[in-house]
């Protein structure tokens, strides 16, 4: 179990509190929030929730609240929501039982207190406070998504023309309903969150339609009144602008009046703010073509798509930057197209310094679950920023155990990648201490060991003919943290310590790219441990892993350069295991029901007997 601590800055001796909620209906997660921050509570099991931050949290005023997201089946985007403000006052009257229970939306929530020293007067904390690190380390990830917690986009476009689809494959949702159940209506003040992918948050808008001078107004409104917000978090990143394409002799239209005006007259209001003009239904297009006996078909396309759609919009639009892609449901380059156009706007538009990652950017790209190199770079790009550095002079590290030098690196990483992981496989105990044990093998720190397969009359499967057999995914080591004996020792006490941190952070990315590979096209499904079980398996019985690991050991971090270490790992983890035989071929021999299990943690022992 964990627990939640927090400081109360309120002129008071209570200096911790331990937080626990649960629930008898059906939550998705929770949030705590406060002034200019938030939190999530993690998951223990189906209703109850329970955390634990390594280093105490300001609350600021005289209130924070919980956010409270409950399931809801028939629609992804309607934001079932509540959010149950808790007065520290209350909290703190009943500070001399050291326990505050309360029930609230049919939620009970216990906040346990302990004694802190005697009242001082504490001054304002700021909107975005930075939570001490003494008792524990950071994750850099942490403190870009309290600036920007989500990627904010915009879609307009008619209903009809493909933006539920699009949505739904871009950002790996299920049932994307652009329209919020009644059909062609939206509401674009709406902020529509959905519970399998909470890094983008998206605002919906009808498309034009004939003399609909009302909604050319709620659209320039809108992002007249986004442009002025002070926090990046609030202001717009992104627009799509929708648009079908019209084929010759179908009696199309590429623009109502509506659009037309939008263009003409208010398309300024777009400015530094990366728009992308989206022609949907390119595969009809490319039939169209087929038909009419083209000799290059695709080439064909291209010339129609721009004497038909850009150069059009781009006369009405005048001056005004946009960018345009083709995308259809059938074809998938066309949305990777988008999504890393989109990804590149947003990281000009909000670019920072040299080297620095905007939150903006960083949170786009978490967002996103269709492009695994980008999931690589943001990898790289959050991990350059403190804790790949230096590795071997221990300065982000000195005092700090090796367990707790690993967590903040894997909690970067598994971050970035944003799985629909509402259990939290990736970030628990069990997986750690698999990738932990994994590193441990390139000094044998860890034991080899080999995995010993067999089929269990307990995995039984029926499908619709023949009856087939499955048997379980066995891990070569026992998943858990509490055997990893190199782990325990602080990170000045381990000889050649550099290896084992670069073998974790290369074998974790690698890791997760074969599982975001394996989970492609069913991103909208929770993860399960066979699937991550699968994933660690395929890439522990490979050659790449073992060449990886050589490498590594073999590396001569004393070459001259401003840090060779970084270089290294930057260059391995750049090399995507998909492009590996022996994992190609065991993806391909992965059965889909093995990826839909979710049994407990399977190792075998010498013997061959499964151990959980």
């Amino acid at each position: 179990m964990y627990g939640f601590r927090t400081a109360i800055l309120n002129k008071s001796n209570i200096s911790e509190a331990d937080i626990e909620l649960r629930s008898a209906n059906n939550v998705e997660y929770i949030e705590a929030i406060f002034v200019g921050y938030r939190r999530s509570i993690r998951r223990q099991d189906k209703n109850h929730f329970r955390e634990e931050f390594p280093e105490p949290l300001a609350v600021p005023g005289d209130a924070f609240s919980f956010s409270v997201h409950w399931k809801r089946w028939y629609s992804f985007c309607i934001p079932v929501v509540n959010n149950i403000q808790i007065n520290v006052r209350d909290v703190l009257s009943d500070s001399r039982s050291c326990k505050f229970q309360t029930e609230r939306s049919k939620l009970d929530i216990t906040i346990g207190l302990s004694s802190g020293g005697p009242p001082a007067d504490v001054a304002p904390a700021p909107d975005n406070p930075t939570p001490s690190d003494t008792e524990g380390l950071r994750p850099t990830t942490e403190t870009l998504l309290d600036q920007c917690p989500r990627f904010r986009i915009l879609v307009i476009g008619q209903s009809g023309v493909g933006k539920s689809t699009l949505i739904q494959r871009a950002f790996g949702i299920e049932q994307a309903s652009a329209e919020n159940l009644e059909p062609g209506k939206a509401n674009i003040e709406e902020e529509l969150i959905s519970p399998q992918n909470n890094r983008f948050v998206l605002h919906d808008s009808n498309g034009f339609e004939p003399a609909d001078n009302f909604n050319c107004d709620a659209v320039k409104l809108f992002i007249q009144d986004r442009k002025k917000r002070e926090h990046v978090r609030d202001q717009l990143h992104a627009v799509w602008l929708c648009f079908r394409i019209p084929i010759k002799g179908h009696g199309d239209r590429l623009l109502e009046d509506g659009a037309e005006t939008f263009l003409k007259q208010d398309s300024s209001v777009l400015r530094n703010i990366p728009t992308m003009v989206v022609f949907t239904k390119y595969d009809k297009l490319l039939t169209h073509m087929q038909m009419e006996r083209e000799a290059n078909p695709e080439a064909a396309a291209e010339q129609y798509l721009r004497k038909h759609c850009i150069d059009p919009i781009a006369e009405f639009a005048g001056g005004t930057d946009l960018s345009y892609v083709a995308v259809s449901s059938k074809l998938e380059q066309g949305r990777k197209e988008l999504v890393d156009l989109t990804h590149r706007k947003v990281t000009e538009r909000f670019k920072l310094q040299a080297d620095t990652p905007s939150p903006v950017s960083v949170v786009t790209l978490m967002a996103q679950r269709i492009l695994p190199d980008l999931k690589i770079q943001g990898s790289i790009d959050v991990g350059r920023q403190r804790y790949w550095r230096t590795l071997t002079a221990s300065a982000n590290f000195e005092d700090h155990t090796i367990t707790e030098c690993l967590a903040v690196i894997h909690t970067d990483i598994v971050c970035v990648w944003n799985f629909n992981d509402p259990l939290q496989y990736l970030y628990s105990d069990e997986f750690r201490g698999l990738m932990a044990k994994l590193a441990g093998t390139i000094d044998e720190s860890t034991p080899e060991s080999p995995r010993l397969a067999r089929v269990d009359t307990e995995s039984i499967y029926k499908t619709s003919s023949p009856l087939v057999l499955l048997a379980p995914v066995i891990l070569p080591f026992e998943a858990g943290l509490g055997l990893v004996q190199w782990a325990r020792q602080t990170y000045q006490q381990l000889p050649n310590v550099h290896h084992k941190f670069m073998a974790y952070i290369v074998d974790l990315v690698h890791v997760l790219e074969i599982l975001f590979s394996l989970t492609a096209g069913n991103n909208e499904k929770k993860l399960t441990r066979g699937a991550v079980s699968s994933a660690f398996n395929a890439y522990y019985d490979s050659e790449m892993r073992r060449n990886v690991h050589q490498r590594i050991k073999r590396f001569n971090y004393k070459l001259p350069g401003c840090d060779t270490v970084l270089d290294e790992i930057i260059s391995l983890v750049g090399t995507s295991p998909i492009d590996d035989s022996d994992i190609s071929t065991a993806l391909r021999n992965i059965p889909p029901e093995s990826l839909a299990k979710d049994d407990d943690w399977l190792s075998a022992n010498a013997n061959g007997q499964k151990v959980c």
